[in-house]
């Protein structure tokens, strides 16, 4: 491939180089799909319904606070040719002891949380056929495709997705007729009364949390080894982002127009996207109910593609790490031993899940072990990106550690939030 700089330097012009760069961006895509899964369309579906266009600002914040934090992700791997696990050993054991429990319990929870979430619009457009099944099936057909998968065409596949979500959820939000003026107002930075949570939740929540740190993970895949592509890296993290927050404004205005403005409450879960189908059906028709379904779908199964390719080479890197074997060993690479074993761990031990009650000392570890990740990124990057650690040049500047600096804050509180309903849940009144 034509390095972009040298492209710069052998006098082609602008658009030339542009458009190389166009067609280059890939690894931030990966990021925002997986990052934006069914829960986060639920969390700002329900903003949207409980306080109309109010919070559309913390939800355009959220994105805009991603960019800032997957790119610091990106920059580390750049500037350093270092894994973010690796930067984050060097900080301690600490962060070891943390991510090893972290890793496993996280994917045994989360393996089963995904493949339901991706059975429930297909089981809405075939109502004849088990949860289960579709579920299973779900889950083992995303282990095959990252399993034999090279990563051109994983990327290629996750694009497709993406292009449906697009079409379906955005397609969603115009035939609801958004209401311009309200949307504007909706920019002015305010906090409706018993809206905290909401705002927090919508800034800081909604667009991915292990699958943040995977970035760097995907650009190695990419070919984007050094500091050379750091342009690149930022102008697709921040192209990802963009699409990241035309898919929640969208869903913020399906929830103000739909559901606010009727006066219509959602159930809870992924179930609300169900239901929100249901709505969709009863008000424009059965082709719109099974249009978003669709978009539903490919919103829930590329979420499982992401992770099982993301998350499964972060293991592989903190497997390596741990068993001290040489960064060139093919176990720690994609499509390696330590790879694979990990999406056999995201897809076959979480079937058990799927026909028991979920344990709930296994939910409070996993919404314990989750509520202090984001905490753990933002601190980890802003530690990382301020020592020597990563090269002087490229280090955080004042404006990038302001944002991380809120984002630590605003994670904090969250994690906090999340802490204290993981516990409480271990002592109901």
């Amino acid at each position: 491939m034509t390095r972009l700089d040298d492209g710069f330097r052998a006098g082609g012009s602008l658009d030339q180089v542009s458009t190389k760069r166009w067609r280059i961006i890939g690894p931030g895509l990966l990021v925002a799909a997986t990052g934006i899964g069914a829960g986060d369309l639920v969390a700002t579906l329900v903003a949207g319904s409980r306080f109309g266009y109010v919070l559309l600002w913390a939800a355009v914040a959220g994105c805009f606070i991603k960019i800032f934090l997957v790119e610091g992700a990106g920059r580390y791997s750049l500037a350093t040719g270092k894994t973010i696990f690796q930067g984050w050993k060097s900080l301690g054991r600490w962060t070891t002891w943390y991510f090893g429990p972290y890793i496993l319990i996280w994917g045994f929870v989360y393996g089963a949380a995904a493949m339901s979430s991706t059975a429930l619009p297909l089981v809405a457009l075939f109502p004849g056929v088990d949860l289960k099944v579709f579920a299973i099936a779900m889950g083992v057909a995303g282990a095959l495709v990252v399993w034999f998968g090279k990563y051109s065409s994983f990327e290629k596949i996750i694009a497709f997705f993406v292009g449906v979500m697009f079409i379906t959820v955005v397609g969603a939000a115009i035939v609801t007729a958004p209401n311009l003026p309200a949307m504007l107002g909706g920019l002015a930075p305010v906090v409706p009364d018993g809206g905290l949570i909401y705002t927090l939740g919508l800034a800081g929540g909604v667009g991915g949390t292990i699958t943040l740190a995977a970035y760097g993970y995907w650009l190695r895949e990419k070919g984007w080894t050094s500091g050379k592509w750091m342009r690149v890296m930022r102008l697709d993290n921040a192209v990802a982002y963009v699409v990241s927050g035309v898919f929640v404004i969208a869903m913020l205005i399906v929830g103000a127009e739909l559901l606010y403005s009727a006066n219509i409450a959602l159930t809870t879960g992924d179930r609300a996207l169900v239901q929100l189908a249901e709505i969709l059906e009863g008000r424009y028709g059965t082709f719109m109910s099974y249009f978003f379904l669709i978009g539903f779908f490919a919103t829930s199964f590329s979420s499982i593609l992401g992770v099982w390719s993301g998350v499964s080479l972060m293991f592989a890197d903190f497997w390596g790490e741990i068993r001290k074997i040489p960064v060139d060993d093919p176990r720690r690479k994609l499509g390696g031993s330590y790879y694979r074993f990990y999406i056999f761990w995201l897809t076959v031990p979480p079937i058990a899940l799927l026909f028991l009650d979920q344990p709930v000392g296994l939910i409070v570890a996993y919404g314990v072990l989750g509520a202090l990740f984001m905490p753990f990124l933002s601190l980890t990057l802003l530690w990382l990106l301020n020592t020597d650690r990563t090269p002087k040049q490229w280090r955080n500047r004042l404006f990038s550690n302001a944002v991380l600096g809120i984002c630590t804050l605003l994670f904090v509180v969250l994690g906090g939030t999340q802490l204290f309903s993981a516990v409480s849940s271990l002592f109901p009144s």
